[in-house]
């Protein structure tokens, strides 16, 4: 059997199906010969991280897909600032941020512009004049990170349950800043980061309101880039690291912030790569590098978030161009690693993106291949939503793909043994030796 596995993840893959396609989804429209061999050589399923129907973000998705349960999850803020190299301490609140153009009316805020247009310079110096705040005993920092993205940092006695101000959606209200209802033991504290963060949402607003940048904008008729829209607070957890877990070393690559954070947060080694716009070459570059160090690891997680962004535009034949563009791209790629009787694959996507409508993740199932030696194989040939569901995998949820690739890579644990004091999912466990001097 197979003794390492190479998870080609294709973010937000799924999809719904299109007139313009001919009813199809834009995977099921796109021409992929070599996704449809790994679906021949091996079983396919149709994969959810949760439950149908529940749309989850990437970052939940993940969480879940490498076998973590949701208590644990410390939320995408936390996980973007370890991404991005910010310095929190575990005690600390970290928030997505972004600048935004609002206006306000009838002393409540909207969202005319959640991506306004502004030049780098422009948007280094907006971030300066907003970089540091102070109230009640809580210090707030902002971290630009890419774009018109940053984190905003929150330190001391502060909580991660207040909701968000970021309405999503053009010409919504904002959202009012609050504690949730229910904070268990921390309703003091999250009271106090609502208040704290209110107040530096509207000390930012006078003050980029009032910075010579949007003077400037407004004389040319622009509109001002005057906020910054919260969401997604999160503080770090202590996990069981992906190594102790599942007894194999792991190596992630990808290009979000979010997800080298998340390999980060979960002990996994993380290659930074970039996207160059060309999403076949991404892809085949991440595979290259994963077989030149395919020694030094058990599990590669290759990454990339073109499927996800292409859907995000609302057009499903640039999705199905994407789509095409990968299949191509592993296909160049994939060659000495298919060859490899140690290596076990799976591809499958983190959760579905509608290519058309308003949502921006939807529930749908995703398609899910694993391929390697001794792995079933069932009748499916082409890699879609479609016959991905007569494949011998029929429905995996959440955790399930974890044990699959353990039971795959003869890892899989029989239930009831201990050969460690803590139990572990994986056999042989990493377990002390029977000594002869044991005192």
């Amino acid at each position: 059997m197979p003794q390492k596995c190479i998870l080609i993840l294709l973010d937000g893959l799924g999809d719904r199906s299109y007139e313009s396609l001919g009813g199809r989804t834009p995977l099921q429209a796109a021409h992929t010969p070599t996704l449809d061999k790994l679906a021949a050589n091996g079983s396919s399923g149709l994969y959810h991280p949760s439950v149908q129907g529940e749309a989850l973000p990437s970052e939940n998705a993940h969480f879940s897909l490498f076998g973590y349960d949701m208590a644990d999850f410390p939320g995408r803020g936390a996980l973007e600032a370890l991404g991005a190299g910010v310095d929190v301490l575990p005690s600390d609140v970290a928030l997505l941020a972004h600048f935004a153009s609002i206006s306000r009316k009838n002393n409540v805020f909207w969202l005319d512009n959640g991506k306004p247009d502004v030049d780098a310079k422009s948007l280094a110096a907006l971030n300066a004049c907003i970089s540091s705040f102070e109230s009640d005993g809580v210090a707030v920092t902002f971290h630009a990170t890419e774009g018109i993205r940053g984190i905003i940092r929150l330190r001391g006695d502060v909580s991660p349950f207040v909701t968000d101000s970021d309405s999503i959606t053009d010409g919504r209200p904002l959202s009012a800043v609050l504690p949730w209802q229910d904070c268990g033991e921390e309703v003091a504290a999250a009271q106090r980061t609502a208040s704290v963060l209110r107040g530096y949402l509207l000390w930012a607003y006078e003050k980029l309101s009032a910075h010579k940048v949007n003077q400037a904008r407004k004389q040319k008729g622009q509109a001002p880039v005057n906020a910054l829209v919260s969401q997604r607070a999160g503080r770090l957890k202590k996990v069981n690291p992906f190594r102790q877990k599942y007894g194999l070393r792991g190596l992630s690559m990808a290009s979000g912030l979010v997800y080298q954070g998340l390999g980060t947060y979960l002990g996994m080694d993380v290659q930074k790569v970039a996207d160059t716009g060309d999403a076949g070459a991404d892809i085949a570059g991440r595979l290259q590098a994963a077989y030149a160090c395919i020694k030094d690891y058990d599990f590669f997680h290759i990454h990339t978030k073109a499927p996800d962004e292409a859907a995000h535009e609302k057009d499903p034949m640039l999705k199905k161009k994407v789509t095409e563009s990968l299949d191509a791209g592993i296909g160049r790629a994939i060659g000495p690693l298919m060859d490899d009787p140690d290596i076990l694959f799976v591809v499958t996507a983190d959760h579905s993106t509608p290519s058309g409508g308003p949502l921006i993740h939807s529930g749908e199932t995703v398609p899910l291949i694993v391929a390697g030696r001794g792995v079933r194989k069932d009748t499916v040939c082409r890699f879609d939503e479609i016959h991905a569901a007569n494949g011998a995998l029929g429905g995996v949820r959440g955790k399930e793909i974890m044990y699959l690739i353990l039971n795959h890579l003869d890892r899989a644990k029989l239930a009831g043994l201990m050969d460690t004091p803590e139990d572990q999912l994986y056999w042989p466990g990493d377990y002390e030796p029977f000594r002869t001097d044991f005192s």
